[in-house]
């Protein structure tokens, strides 16, 4: 069979690697792809969210199965228009996938179905906003309502940080649209987790847990990025709260999004946060994660393939994952700037000695090839990811490989995976 993989990050390479591996499968085409992707899959050269340009692509080429990475073409609708013509896509679709595409409609659906979650407000009016935040007082978290790759939440330590985060969103439109709503939250205090699973509308199938590293810096210090690092499993997720996480909040959420008349299919992210065994919804995803994919994926066992299209033909139930019994850490190494400014074109260096590393795997996000050589092109550029018998060595390993790739200015965190120490 042929697939297309739509997306171009460290994510959409780990689909790429990952359903690569199938004996189902024949050819991979990927758009827009990255420098990496293009070394496993045939590199498409059209954007993510051009939507029409991947239709026609995919009729053309006869695509037997589309695979869709990233929230934007899912918010703006491409699986039903995909399947309008006739053509089997893995994904939420629009009205499922507005669980993402707006941060006020998710917490709706929280307090509608009982879910375990900060209590909020939603504001549209400045003012109002900054009224509500002077009454509760800080921390307090203010978020953009609408998509902001991953940067559209600010945890302000104090009410004059939540008054100016307020004013960046609706007044500077540093988020453009997706500020012009706010959502405000109460500030949670735990341990975060990322949760993905499976569902065909009816059925879940988990995927192993994982833990994401959203702050630039170490420590958790400076601005939200897109995610600098992740490591499955994640300890925090005992089999007690492994229990209720489906329980308490997968199950009510499809449930209820299928009464809502939005029946959700593929996969669905749930960013928890954890405190004494018990889990509160920060925020959903209608998507894999980026970079918890990456040492997810390198964890499973089997292929991947047959779930996708169980997913999509309403079969789950009868799928099972089985999981390698180790663990995975994956180091985003960033280009010096990000979140903010960056420059691209930097020589990358040292893939052949990382190529040579056992259960070591760089994947591309931020990358292109010019003149034969493989340079940075965006502000994540790579996720190292190495497996380990346990989550230290994983650790060591993973920062080996790291050591031996360089670039002008390439940063990277020091210490992904550190709380997951505390729980050994």
């Amino acid at each position: 069979m042929k697939v297309l993989v739509v997306g171009g990050g460290g994510r959409e390479h780990a689909l790429v690697w990952k359903i690569g591996q199938s004996p189902k499968v024949s050819k991979i085409y990927c758009a827009p792809g990255n420098a990496g992707i293009s070394q496993q899959a045939t590199i498409v050269p059209i954007k993510a969210n051009d939507l029409k340009g991947l239709l026609d692509f995919a009729l053309e080429e006869k695509i037997d199965l589309t695979v869709v990475g990233p929230e934007e073409p899912l918010t703006r609708g491409i699986v039903d228009l995909f399947e309008s013509k006739g053509l089997s896509i893995f994904g939420a679709s629009q009205k499922a996938a507005e669980l993402e595409g707006s941060k006020a409609f998710a917490k709706e659906m929280m307090k509608k179905y009982h879910l375990p979650t900060a209590s909020y407000e939603v504001f549209e009016d400045r003012q109002k906003a900054i009224d509500y935040i002077r009454k509760q007082g800080a921390p307090i978290v203010v978020k953009a309502d609408g998509l902001a790759a991953g940067k559209g939440v600010i945890l302000c330590k104090t009410v004059e940080e939540a008054i100016r985060s307020v004013d960046q969103m609706m007044v500077e439109k540093v988020f453009g649209e997706a500020g012009n709503r706010v959502v405000i939250e109460e500030y949670l205090v735990g341990e975060e987790a990322s949760y993905l699973a499976f569902t065909d509308g009816k059925a879940i199938l988990p995927l192993a847990s994982s833990q994401d590293h959203k702050a630039v810096f170490d420590g958790d210090e400076g601005p939200n990025t897109g995610g600098m690092g992740a490591y499955s499993p994640a300890p925090v997720v005992t089999d007690e709260v492994n229990e209720r996480i489906v329980e308490k909040i997968l199950r009510p959420i499809i449930q209820g999004m299928g009464e809502e008349g939005r029946p959700y299919k593929g996969v669905i992210y749930a960013g928890l946060m954890i405190h004494n065994g018990h889990p509160k919804i920060l925020e959903f995803n209608a998507r894999f994660g980026d970079p918890e994919t990456q040492p997810v994926l390198m964890r499973m066992k089997g292929d991947i393939v047959p779930i996708l299209e169980a997913c999509i033909s309403g079969n789950l139930s009868r799928c099972k994952i089985e999981w390698e019994n180790m663990a995975s850490v994956c180091v985003v190494m960033a280009s010096k700037g990000y979140p903010g400014d960056y420059e691209k074109g930097k020589v990358i260096e040292g893939f052949k000695e990382t190529s040579q590393m056992e259960n070591i795997f760089a994947f591309h996000a931020g990358t292109a090839l010019v003149e034969g050589k493989i340079v940075t092109n965006g502000g994540r550029v790579l996720g190292v990811t190495g497996l380990g018998e346990n989550i230290p060595k994983a650790i060591e390993r993973t920062y080996q490989a790291v050591k031996k790739i360089s670039w002008e200015g390439v940063h990277y965190r020091t210490d992904i995976g550190q709380r997951a120490l505390c729980w050994l």
